[in-house]
């Protein structure tokens, strides 16, 4: 059984996220001042306000959420750049379309404990928080009800005995919105917490936080992942070269340095990364950080993000076009979650 007290962990609605405070460590203040008005995200890359009056009008409750640092990686006028189309609303999210929900995967009837999934067997996926550093229009979990089914203080420590008690759970993941919006103290405690179930082997963590904010690979979160008897493991997620700056480098080079086992996911999206060179591009830049490419998803239906889906076969064609151009460890599976399967399922 765990010997020690898991940290608070508020549930949030992604919605309505707090704004950090200014004062504290480097990424909490880069935080703080992230961009959240569609007229100054305008204004930083030159384009027409009539991009940022759509934009206004197309939030339908998901806000804008951009750090500046990443703001940085776009070209400035235009309206087309990758990393842009990712972030900014448009007037195609309000469109209602058949096949799309609010809750894609069916997570809600995947609940052990309060913030705790189990959909997969020996593994464990934990919402340590409902917030994010970035609003990606293609999230999710862009409408999951965080308030009710997040991991409060109590809920994370219904969730923590939930996974003590079950023998075969061998991988905690640690999702959200993002887990390493947990500061360092409470992220730690949670990482002893766990370490103390004696049939725990690793500790996954999914994160954009090492992509969009990198400053938020502080020496002591290296040392927490390095220190734990834990094998750690973080999925960053990239899903355009472009987004993989020098920062970026110095951060992954870092936990890489600590141990960490570095992977990548990410998602297949019209526009923005849906041509075989655009793909080839991303997987060379991730082996040349030392990052695996693990997997290209296909696009989950969650209402609000049609726009961005690519159909099957012609995800299954890139694929094949992928292959044909790098070493095999350079590709990705190409997969797709769906409800009630026991793995996600491979493609191409």
């Amino acid at each position: 059984m765990p010997t020690s007290t898991p940290p608070e962990a508020p549930g949030g609605d992604r919605g309505a996220q707090p704004r950090p405070p200014a004062t504290g460590t480097r990424w909490q203040r880069e935080l703080a001042e992230a961009v959240r008005d569609p007229a100054e995200l305008c204004r930083l890359l030159h384009l027409d306000p009539a991009v940022a009056a759509t934009a206004r009008q197309s939030l339908g409750g998901f806000p804008l959420l951009v750090p500046r640092g990443f703001v940085a990686r776009m070209e400035p006028g235009n309206r087309f750049d990758p990393l842009l189309l990712q972030v900014l609303p448009v007037a195609e999210e309000l469109v209602e379309s058949a096949g799309y929900s609010a809750d894609p995967l069916a997570e809600q009837g995947s609940l052990r404990a309060p913030g705790l999934v189990q959909k997969y067997a020996g593994r464990a996926l934990l919402l340590a928080t409902g917030a994010c550093a970035i609003n990606c229009r293609y999230c999710f979990r862009r409408s999951f009800p965080y308030a009710e089914n997040g991991a409060t203080q109590a809920g994370m420590a219904a969730a923590v005995e939930a996974i003590a008690s079950d023998a075969t759970i061998s991988e905690v993941i640690l999702s959200g919105g993002d887990p390493l919006l947990l500061d360092d103290d409470r992220l730690g405690r949670l990482v002893d917490s766990l370490a103390a179930i004696p049939t725990l082997r690793r500790l996954r963590i999914h994160s954009r936080l090492p992509v969009v904010l990198p400053s938020r690979i502080t020496e002591r979160l290296v040392e927490i992942l390095a220190r734990s008897r834990l094998t750690a493991v973080l999925v960053v997620h990239a899903n355009h070269a472009a987004e993989l700056d020098v920062s970026v480098a110095q951060a992954v080079r870092r936990l890489a340095a600590g141990g960490t086992l570095l992977l990548n996911q990410a998602v297949l999206l019209r526009g923005v990364n849906d041509a075989v060179t655009t793909l080839a591009e991303l997987s060379e830049r991730l082996i040349d950080l030392g990052i695996m490419p693990y997997y290209l998803h296909l696009l989950d239906h969650v209402q609000g993000a049609a726009h961005f889906d690519v159909s099957e076969e012609q995800a299954a064609a890139l694929h094949s076009a992928l292959r044909a151009l790098l070493p095999g460890y350079a590709v990705p599976r190409l997969a797709r979650e769906v409800p009630g399967e026991p793995a996600k399922v491979w493609l191409g």
